[in-house]
């Protein structure tokens, strides 16, 4: 996700020479450096030094660990914090701050189609919400949340979410060559309907469940189809998916704050 902002940033012109990047693995140290021209120090403190804005990529567990140790190194910079799980109340707490940005983002931001929820803590300024806006615009949409507690619908949502696409994907691709279609062509027919169907509806004024019902007609295919759908309860799995996924996002919360 870091290499997607950093990708994204420089997409929408930000300087390479004001990015600033700490990271201690030697691999990646030198991958950075090759494939985006940015600066990589191995020292937090030399990373972060005239830092206006500072993003924590880390994992969720190791997020603790970090945040006391830029804590004697913080003095008004904005911090914004992608680790999954992690409550901005608990981080805050950590390093005794209180400029500081949730964010959720996803892996379609990988590709610039991301989407990410994002919360502030009352110590941010507008301006400093401003800066976070820009920054994860930068990879996709986003959307600001008055409560924190709305992060785990999000996880659940557009976090989780896209495991939900890519296993429907599956299953679509695994009925079309049960149908008799080549591997290939499965893929091919799956793919395109989603990325078809999904770019419909994100351009239209109209709800989705309106746009499906023009596609079914009345004993057709279609009806058939969204029939077997219903019968099989399709549409109350999906909510308990998300109901399971945002309980973990709650439980991953608390088990992190208590580390």
């Amino acid at each position: 996700m870091a290499t997607a902002l950093i990708g994204g940033l420089l997409g929408k012109k930000y300087p390479a020479s004001q990015i600033n990047v700490v990271e201690i693995n030697r691999e990646n140290h030198a991958r950075l450096q090759h494939d985006f021209a940015v600066s990589v120090f191995e020292n937090i403190a030399d990373g972060i030094r005239e830092s206006g804005i500072i993003i924590f990529a880390v994992k969720p567990q190791q997020l603790r660990e970090v945040a006391i140790q830029i804590a004697p190194l913080l003095s008004g910079q904005l911090l914004i914090s992608i680790a999954a799980g992690v409550l901005a109340t608990d981080l805050a707490r950590w390093c005794n701050y209180q400029s500081i940005v949730r964010a959720m983002p996803n892996t379609p931001a990988l590709i610039q189609s991301g989407m990410t929820g994002l919360y502030a803590l009352p110590g941010v300024t507008a301006a400093q919400r401003e800066q976070a806006q820009n920054i994860l615009a930068a990879v996709g949409e986003t959307l600001w949340l008055d409560d924190e507690a709305m992060m785990d619908a999000v996880t659940a949502i557009s976090g989780s979410g896209p495991a939900y696409v890519f296993y429907f994907i599956e299953a679509m691709q695994q009925a079309a060559i049960k149908l008799g279609l080549n591997a290939g062509d499965a893929r091919r027919l799956s793919l395109a309907t989603f990325l078809g169907a999904s770019k419909l509806a994100a351009s239209s004024d109209e709800d989705v469940s309106l746009l499906r019902a023009r596609v079914t007609s009345k004993n057709g295919t279609t009806d058939r189809a969204l029939h077997s759908l219903a019968s099989s309860h399709f549409a109350e799995y999906i909510t308990e998916a998300a109901q399971a996924a945002a309980a973990r996002s709650r439980e991953m919360g608390n088990e992190l704050g208590k580390a």
